[in-house]
C-alpha cells in the first residue's frame, strides 16, 4: 500500500512511501482508508519540529483527521464490513493518569498520551490502516466524505460542552456568539451555534471569497472587524490564534461572558497587553477565559450527530480541494479560498 510519510523534525523528508499491507491485531478493525484531511497540524510535523514518529521507528505515517471504510471487522467488534469510520486521535497514556483511567484522555495529566499522525503513532495518511474498536467512531454512510469533518467537528464539540458547563456558574445561557477565525473549526463552530438557534456574528479578514457566503448561508452576521459589532457577544470562540485578536475580545465580552481559546499562537508571537486592565476586567465581570484541545469519544459522537443534523450543500462548501495521495504535499500549501483540503487515499 502506498502512504504519506515523513520524518517529524526534518524539513523536505515528506514522502509517498510503499508500505507493507498492515495486518490487525486480534480484535482490531482493517480499514481502508478513504480521505484524510489537512489541518495546520501536520504542517508544523512536516515542516518544523513538532511531532514524534513511533517508538523505534523514524518515519511517520502522517494525517490525523480521517475517514475509512472497514474491510474486515471481528464478530464481537461491533462493526461490520462497509462500515464508515473515522479514527480516534488522541490515546490514553499507558500509566494511565486519573483522567485517562476515566476515559477522558482529552485532560492527560502526566502527558504521555499519544496521538496519530503527531505524537507516537502512526496517522492515517494510508490506504489501510488498523484500529481498536473502542477508538473507532461509526459515521453515517449517507454523509459520505463530509464524514472527514468529523475529527474537526470534535474539537468545537468539546469546546461548546466546556463553555456550556462553565456557563452554568452564572445561571445564564448565552445569546450572543462570536466566532473569530473563519476557518474549518471557526465555521464548524458556527454551525454548532446556529444548531442551537443562537445569534452568530463571525469576524475574519477575508472581505471576499466562499468565506463570507459561508457564513451567511448559516443565517450568521459576517464582519472584517470587531468595530462592526453592534452588541457584545457572551461567549467566543476564539480560533485564530491572535494575540491582539483575543486581548481585544476579552475587552468587548459581555459581562459573565465565557471566552474559549481554540487557536494557537506560536512561540515567537509577542503582543504589548495591558495586564492590569485584562485582569480587572476577568474579575470585576465574572469572565471566564479558557483553553480546549483534542477531544474524547464523546466528543466525536456528538460531533457526528451534528454533521448528520446539518445541510449537506453547506458541509460540502467547506472542502476547497481533494488532493491526490500521490501529490499529498500540494495539500500543504494554501490557496485562495481554501477552507478543508483533503487528500484522497485512492489515487
Amino acid at each position: 500500500m502506498r502512504a504519506a510519510t515523513v520524518i517529524p523534525g526534518k524539513p523536505g523528508s515528506s514522502a509517498v512511501d510503499e508500505l507493507p499491507d498492515p495486518s490487525p491485531e486480534p480484535g482490531e478493525l482493517l480499514v481502508e482508508g478513504l480521505l484524510a484531511g489537512v489541518c495546520p497540524t501536520d504542517t508544523e510535523v512536516v515542516e518544523s519540529d513538532h511531532g514524534a514518529p513511533p517508538p523505534g521507528e523514524e518515519r511517520m505515517v502522517l494525517f490525523h483527521e480521517s475517514l475509512g471504510r472497514v474491510r474486515h471487522a471481528p464478530a464481537i467488534s461491533g462493526f461490520r464490513e462497509g462500515d464508515h469510520v473515522v479514527g480516534v486521535v488522541r490515546r490514553p497514556d499507558p500509566r494511565p493518569c486519573s483522567a485517562c483511567a476515566a476515559g477522558q484522555w482529552d485532560f492527560c495529566r502526566n502527558d504521555e498520551f499519544t496521538e496519530c499522525g503527531i505524537r507516537g503513532l502512526d496517522g492515517f495518511g494510508s490506504q489501510r490502516w488498523t484500529v481498536e474498536p473502542r477508538f473507532a467512531v461509526p459515521v453515517p454512510r449517507s454523509l459520505g466524505e463530509l464524514g472527514v469533518l468529523t475529527e474537526p467537528a470534535s474539537i468545537v464539540e468539546k469546546a461548546w460542552e466546556q463553555a456550556e458547563f462553565v456557563m452554568r456558574r452564572s445561571y445564564f445561557t448565552p445569546r450572543r456568539v462570536l466566532v473569530t477565525g473563519a476557518g474549518p473549526v471557526g465555521l464548524l463552530a458556527a454551525l454548532l451555534g446556529r444548531q442551537r438557534e443562537l445569534e452568530v456574528d463571525v469576524m475574519d479578514r477575508a472581505s471576499g471569497g466562499v468565506k463570507p457566503d459561508l457564513v451567511r448561508e448559516l443565517g450568521a452576521g459576517y464582519h472584517n472587524s470587531l468595530d462592526e459589532l453592534d452588541s457584545a457577544p457572551d461567549l467566543v470562540f476564539e480560533t485564530t490564534g491572535s494575540g491582539e485578536v483575543v486581548f481585544d475580545v476579552l475587552r468587548r465580552a459581555d459581562r459573565n461572558a465565557v471566552t474559549v481559546l481554540l487557536g494557537l499562537s506560536g512561540e515567537d508571537q509577542t503582543t504589548r497587553v495591558p495586564t492590569g486592565a485584562v485582569n480587572d476586567g476577568l474579575v470585576l465581570e465574572n469572565a471566564t477565559l479558557l483553553g480546549s484541545v483534542s477531544a474524547n469519544l464523546r466528543h466525536y459522537h456528538g460531533a457526528v450527530q451534528a454533521l448528520d443534523d446539518a445541510d449537506r450543500g453547506w458541509l460540502n462548501g467547506l472542502i476547497s480541494r481533494r488532493v491526490p495521495l500521490s501529490d499529498w504535499q500540494r495539500a500543504l500549501r494554501a490557496e485562495r479560498d481554501d477552507v478543508k483540503v483533503t487528500v484522497r487515499l485512492s489515487d
